[in-house]
């Protein structure tokens, strides 16, 4: 397993350098790392390694558009996204572009061996500390939950319009446009952070209309 060619990318070089003395601690075969996300994919293209540890955020390309460039053009390096993030919207994107690993950051050093173990058995691996928060997909009974306004509010949030432009259509303030997010975001339990109710609105737009 150890003869595997790795490479590994993350733009906090303190977390690159702790990833890698680990690795090379335990005898894995870390062939580059990069610091950002076009570097990163340029080494796969490069070195064909095995399996690629990305950091799913880097500037230039994320872990995910790296994992959809090598889907595109039938590269076959494995790859293993390591992330802060928890919502269930980025994990169905992973599974979409064929991830074969993925773990939460601040569990990276406890877990990546297993991961690696696994990936390299041609098996996929999910953290355990992040299967319980991302099991299964938005549920029927929760999308129904939501009312027709706050559906009116996600097309829009869908077609990327600010809360000042959705509250000029609609015809309310900006507040009551916060308001009606942050009761969205509760209803289909997604994490509050900025993102999330965005990339929950792209991806689940055929379900609401």
């Amino acid at each position: 397993m150890k003869t595997k060619t790795i490479i590994t990318a993350d733009d906090h070089p303190l977390l690159l350098k702790g990833l890698n003395d680990f690795l090379l601690e335990k005898k894995y075969n870390i062939i580059g790392s990069a610091k950002d996300g076009r570097e990163a994919y340029n080494l796969i293209v490069q070195e064909k390694p095995d399996i690629a540890i990305l950091d799913i955020q880097m500037p230039y390309l994320s872990g995910l558009e790296i994992a959809q460039q090598c889907k595109t053009n039938d590269i076959e390096t494995k790859i293993i996204l390591i992330t802060f993030h928890k919502e269930k919207i980025l994990y169905q994107k992973a599974q979409k572009l064929n991830i074969f690993g993925y773990i939460l950051k601040e569990f990276a050093i406890e877990e990546i061996e297993n991961c690696l173990k696994t990936v390299a058995c041609g098996k996929r691996y999910l953290s355990p500390k992040i299967e319980p928060l991302i099991k299964g997909s938005i549920s029927d009974d929760e999308i129904e939950k939501l009312t027709p306004s706050e559906k009116k509010i996600i097309k829009l949030i869908a077609e990327d319009k600010t809360n000042k432009e959705i509250a000029s259509l609609l015809f309310i303030s900006p507040r009551t446009v916060e308001k009606h997010r942050s009761n969205i975001i509760s209803k289909l339990k997604l994490e509050h952070k900025p993102n999330s109710l965005l990339l929950w609105s792209k991806d689940n737009y055929d379900k609401l209309f």
